[in-house]
């Protein structure tokens, strides 16, 4: 296994809280119709942070932690 990163708890806690409001906002989304535009601006740059994040990690690290649709 590769070597974690220096600040692995705060990534790790990071990861889960990006997962979490990504869902949140793909459930806003199927729910409103204004700020559709917004929302998914948000997704996206929620997306880049946990791949940024991902990246730090040994491979298959986050798997338990994906985003389901």
């Amino acid at each position: 296994m590769s070597k974690l990163p220096e600040k692995f708890p705060e990534y790790l806690i990071m990861y889960k809280t990006l997962t979490k409001k990504i869902l949140d906002l793909r459930v806003e989304v199927k729910l409103e119709n204004s700020g559709l535009e917004k929302i998914q601006n948000k997704i996206k740059k929620y997306e880049l942070e946990r791949t940024k994040i991902r990246s730090m990690f040994p491979e298959n690290f986050f798997n338990s932690y994906s985003v389901e649709e």
